[in-house]
């Protein structure tokens, strides 16, 4: 539905800054994934195969955010946005789990058991944001990880194709939808200060997830 013109302006204000929140906040701007994506050296494959590893143990699993999100989704245009984007982001789901086994096992590295239980917690995040009774943050997370997703799709591609597997075109919502949907949603100041929430932890767990990566590399002695 489009927007009314007294609406349009503090609504798309609201999803603009969804986008500046992911470019400045997001798993773009952290060092390690620079590092991993510029990597040629003899520890690239099995630090590329770590992130792999690491990313599906984080998004790889079913259901994933956008479909948990969507068991909570009230009628209306988040709930249609958030079924296709449950649609989408299977395949991108099914590229990480086929990629995952074309690299090879996770690098043996000190610290295995932290390192499940770091995981462990970010999931149980991942799924209260997804789960959230709040309007506006399950939808501030899942549109934050449609914008993250960008970067670690960059990554994921260059894992591909060193390992000789075809990257599929990515299937993410469009920048359009994903504006139009928040400015949709952004009914007021509480939905959105739940959707900026939503976004802030999602980046957050993200950011949480390259760090771990990268100390993992460091305990491995790859750097």
């Amino acid at each position: 539905m489009a927007l009314s013109r007294s609406a349009d302006r503090p609504r798309l204000g609201v999803a603009e800054a969804q986008f500046a929140r992911v470019q400045n906040e997001g798993c773009a701007r952290h060092g390690h994934l620079s590092v991993l994506l510029e990597s040629a050296g003899p520890n690239a494959a099995r630090d590329l195969s770590d992130a792999v590893h690491l990313i599906c143990g984080l998004h790889g699993r079913h259901p994933g955010m956008f479909a948990l999100a969507l068991q909570r989704a009230a009628t209306g245009s988040t709930q249609a946005w958030l079924a296709r984007a449950a649609e989408s982001f299977e395949r991108e789901r099914n590229y990480l789990v086929r990629l995952t086994s074309a690299v090879g096992p996770m690098p043996s590295t000190p610290g295995a058991a932290e390192t499940e239980s770091s995981m462990a917690a970010q999931r149980r995040a991942l799924e209260t944001l997804a789960l959230s009774e709040r309007p506006g943050c399950a939808l501030g997370a899942t549109t934050a990880l449609v914008g993250d997703w960008w970067a670690i799709r960059r990554l994921l591609d260059r894992a591909a194709t060193r390992v000789g597997i075809d990257c599929p075109p990515p299937s993410m919502p469009d920048e359009a939808s994903v504006r139009q949907v928040i400015a949709d949603a952004a009914e007021n100041i509480s939905a959105q200060r739940a959707t900026a929430f939503g976004a802030e932890q999602l980046l957050l767990q993200h950011r949480a997830l390259f760090d771990l990566l990268e100390a993992r590399a460091s305990a491995r002695g790859d750097f």
